[in-house]
């Protein structure tokens, strides 16, 4: 399934909030590869997004039919 730029910045976004409170990251990473990103959350997360690596799916509501 295609996500759409929202729920793609929402993932992310809560990724990111789950890495800076303390979650341990999905995969290996170096030190060096660390200080290259200046440790920043939000490319952490977009890095584990890339990999398709993330436990969060979306739950789309289906529409109402009459």
């Amino acid at each position: 399934m295609k996500l759409t730029k929202y729920e793609k910045a929402r993932i992310i976004g809560a990724r990111a909030l789950q890495i800076s409170m303390g979650a341990p990251f999905l995969f290996k990473m170096s030190k060096e590869d660390l200080e290259k990103i200046n440790y920043k959350p939000v490319e952490i997360a977009k890095m584990e997004y890339a990999r398709d690596i993330l436990p969060i799916t979306i739950k789309r509501p289906l529409p109402i039919r009459k």
